[in-house]
């Protein structure tokens, strides 16, 4: 009798289970039907059961000129606690974070464990805030001043010295590197240097899942983000419910390559802590989806076969030439992957059917590509699509102890549905801001993520749910028309596919549609006008579809640059932030419109 796919196996996966509760005024409630069962207290009770229970197995590693370094989950016990004796040690004023700057690796992970395990909270920041060209400082330092540190750590004074220098705030400092360069600041292998003695169990014992574990930034447009509070109980309950979900954890222990960064949710609360949830291993990838840094990603994949695999859609479309021309690579990068994961909805149709017949090549079942949708104040997952999809756009179902409730939008005429959320995984409010915290949520409790969404299905809710773009995304042309910018977004990328990556929907009080393309790796590499050619090509496909002059952009232009992550303009859910990247490209979108019309446009 022939196996069952893995995606097919309910040993492996939940069954596509959904509870619908309508409401009389209109929307509708989904959950799941599988409660959520028990979690753990806090995140360093994950720590301390594969100490005991695994202690010589793999648990995070770093690539250095001479090989992986590796902690097993022995050793990075060990570590953790004599940081966390450090940290004890400085009497460093109470109720304000550690903060770090840098990048992901071993000791960036070990100093975030060791504030966890006894009741501080950390806060990664962007590394990006500290290398702005020119040398502009101003948005880490006010990111600084709103955190009051009470400690910072970067990995070497001489990339992130100079930030620090004339902070308008001056807490303690340590570096891995270059300390002696840095007046007054700590090395951080003196402080691991520490021994630990009973005060760092005592202070673990005192973690409720109330306590404040980390704080994360929003991707706001100034230099004061907001600031999320995570407590353990939002992490903890977060990777229950994906244990409940992907079953297939309980008997695997995951392996990760990743390069997500750490100072966002889907890298630094999904990732990680299912890596420290499972007791699986991560190899933390120094390389990242850009001309270059990806080359180091497809070397560490000749060495390491992962068993999930998480990307942004931008990542997986600069792997695939290497991996349709090496058949080898391919064959090792898709040996042991259980679970191909891309960020958001964003995944260009092509890229997905791309991988797909890559892996049919060198592998007999399918591989499982699926998504999740959440934010950095959901911990992050809200849904998953523990099922196979045919095809990108579905975000899943909720998970076990997930309300996820959908609200008329008052005044969009077609009937455009907010998504609100309610669970243990939600956040508590953000750090000194009650208003932004009341803001936030509505008279029932359920969280305002800003999303909207719809029923795959109206009549079957288990076919899942489909991203629809921002709530205040929307638009009317001066013709008093709206403009659904999620449904048309989606629409323009499927007719741009392979020659775009994304786009942002522009006309807001004008009288037609327009759009700005980013042009993907394989639009990228032809020639400007070939690519004008093919956008104006779908330009008009779109318009012979029909659908008005609410979906039916008529200019179009093409970027020059990719959008910026570090600017906010992509999201910590993997998409473009419409109106933020609106704002930044001011001047294009006016260039757009000029008149007369530049003979550059793209028109139809």
């Amino acid at each position: 009798m022939a196996r069952a796919p893995f995606f097919d196996d309910p040993q492996c996966l939940a069954p596509r289970l959904v509870q619908r509760q309508d409401h009389a005024g209109g929307g509708f409630v989904l959950r799941s039907p599988e409660p959520l069962r028990p979690h753990a207290r806090c995140v360093g009770e994950w720590l301390e059961r594969w100490s005991r229970e695994t202690p010589a197995a793999p648990a995070f590693a770093e690539a250095s000129p001479g090989g992986w370094l590796t902690l097993n989950w022995q050793q990075l016990r060990q570590r953790v606690g004599a940081v966390a004796q450090g940290l004890l040690d400085l009497q460093l004023p109470s109720g304000q974070p550690v903060v770090v700057l840098s990048d992901n690796s071993l000791d960036h992970l070990v100093l975030l464990l060791a504030g966890m395990h006894v009741g501080r909270a950390v806060c990664t920041v962007s590394s990006g805030y500290c290398r702005l060209a020119g040398g502009d400082f101003s948005r880490i330092h006010g990111i600084l001043q709103s955190l009051q540190p009470a400690l910072v750590y970067a990995h070497d004074a001489a990339t992130y010295g100079a930030a620090l220098k004339d902070a308008p705030v001056q807490p303690r400092v340590v570096f891995s590197h270059g300390a002696l360069s840095h007046p007054g600041a700590l090395d951080f292998e003196a402080l691991a240097a520490a021994v630990e003695t009973p005060a760092v169990m005592a202070a673990f014992a005192q973690a409720t899942p109330d306590t404040h574990a980390k704080y994360l930034l929003t991707s706001g447009s100034t230099g004061h983000p907001k600031v999320v509070i995570n407590t353990h109980r939002m992490l903890c309950a977060n990777q229950q419910m994906l244990a409940q979900t992907l079953r297939f954890l309980q008997q695997e222990k995951p392996v990760l390559l990743d390069w997500l960064p750490w100072s966002h949710t889907f890298g630094g609360n999904h990732n990680m802590n299912l890596v420290l949830a499972h007791g699986g291993t991560m190899f933390i990838d120094d390389g990242r989806p850009l001309p270059g840094a990806v080359d180091k990603t497809l070397q560490h994949l000749r060495e390491i076969q992962p068993t999930l695999y998480f990307n942004v859609p931008k990542g997986y479309e600069m792997m695939l030439p290497t991996l349709e021309a090496d058949e080898a690579l391919a064959q090792r990068f898709f040996e042991k992957l259980r679970m191909v994961f891309y960020a958001g909805a964003g995944m260009p149709v092509s890229t997905w059917q791309r991988l797909e017949k890559v892996a049919a090549r060198v592998r007999e079942e399918p591989v499982w590509f699926t998504t999740s949708w959440g934010s950095t104040e959901t911990a992050p997952a809200i849904t998953f699509a523990h099922w196979k999809l045919d095809r990108p756009g579905v975000i899943g179902l909720p998970m076990p102890g997930v309300e996820l409730k959908f609200v008329p939008v008052a005044g969009d005429p077609g009937g455009k549905l907010e998504m609100r959320v309610r669970g243990p995984h939600i956040f508590p409010g953000y750090r000194d801001n009650e208003a932004a915290t009341h803001e936030a949520f509505d008279e029932e409790g359920y969280y305002r993520i800003g999303d909207a969404g719809f029923l795959a299905d109206d009549n079957d809710a288990s076919q899942g749910v489909v991203f629809n773009g921002r709530v205040a995304e929307d638009f009317k042309l001066t013709s008093g028309t709206w403009v659904s910018v999620g449904t048309l977004r989606l629409r323009v990328v499927a007719a741009l596919s392979p020659w775009a990556q994304d786009v942002v929907i522009t006309g807001h009080d004008r009288s037609v549609i327009g759009l700005l393309v980013f042009p993907s790796e394989a639009g990228r590499q032809l020639a400007p006008h070939t690519l004008a050619e093919h956008v104006r090509s779908a330009l008009q496909t779109i318009r012979a579809e029909g659908g008005g002059s609410s979906q039916s952009p008529t200019r179009a232009r093409v970027m020059a640059d990719a959008p910026s992550m570090a600017a906010g303009e992509i999201t910590d859910k993997g998409y473009l932030n419409q109106r933020l990247t609106l704002q930044r490209r001011a001047a294009e979108v006016e260039w757009l419109y000029a008149s007369p019309l530049d003979p550059q446009v793209i028109r139809i």
